[in-house]
């Protein structure tokens, strides 16, 4: 009965590590997304830009 109480606490003990790497594996994913958006935020007058001139250049060369 004893050994059954050490197998039941490993593996409670195995689902916290694991939960913990699932919340550190969440809060890494939320940051990224903050960065892509940040990073989004920052090129699309770059991206709009090049856009045009893109546009531009397709026209004087017709």
């Amino acid at each position: 009965m004893s050994w059954m109480m050490v197998y039941v606490g490993l593996a409670f003990a195995g689902l916290v590590v694991l939960s913990v790497c699932a919340v550190k594996v969440g809060l890494a994913v939320r940051g990224l997304g903050r960065e892509l958006r940040r990073t989004r935020a920052r090129l699309q007058p770059e991206q709009e830009a090049f856009a045009r001139a893109l546009r531009r250049l397709e026209r004087s060369g017709e």
